[in-house]
């Protein structure tokens, strides 16, 4: 793969990329630094790409260890514990206020799945791989994810 072809498919998943990265930290500048971190090292490891048609789910998934990485950098830290931006529904015009602000309120390791899947449009199986956790997982964490959810729009009908 060429630098122009990696610039191009770069820029085809800046959106999705975007979004993971703050589904997982909730903070621009934050999601930002993870999606630049994420492209840099998946240029640096471009000969680690096995088979092009991977490229999403590759960089998707070095983009989530990029953000683990910063949320354990900030626990190190401190707590800080601020409000932070609802990045759905700002992000995503087809998803309600609503709708983000329930996203957000799931477990991370059940937001992720959710929004890879039902935003982003990734299949289980892409998800397996980019999560790198058994087929299984990611449909339990689906089901829950529903679950909660429906349990949220329950409680505000």
């Amino acid at each position: 793969m060429n630098n122009s072809e990696f610039e191009r498919l770069v820029l085809k998943n800046e959106q999705t990329l975007y979004r993971v990265s703050m589904s997982i930290l909730k903070n621009e500048a934050d999601a930002q630094d993870a999606v630049h971190d994420a492209v840099l090292i998946a240029y640096t490891r471009l000969g680690s790409l096995k088979k092009e048609e991977y490229f999403s789910t590759w960089l998707t998934s070095i983009l989530i260890n990029c953000c683990k990485k910063q949320l354990r950098m900030k626990k190190r830290c401190a707590d800080i514990g601020e409000a932070l931006p609802d990045a759905a529904s700002r992000d995503n015009p087809y998803i309600s206020v609503e709708i983000g602000e329930a996203l957000n309120a799931l477990p991370e390791k059940i937001r992720t799945a959710v929004i890879l899947h039902y935003v982003e449009g990734y299949p289980v199986k892409d998800i397996k791989r980019i999560l790198k956790i058994p087929e299984g997982t990611v449909k339990s964490r689906l089901s829950r994810g529903r679950e909660l959810l429906k349990e949220q729009f329950d409680l505000k009908a």
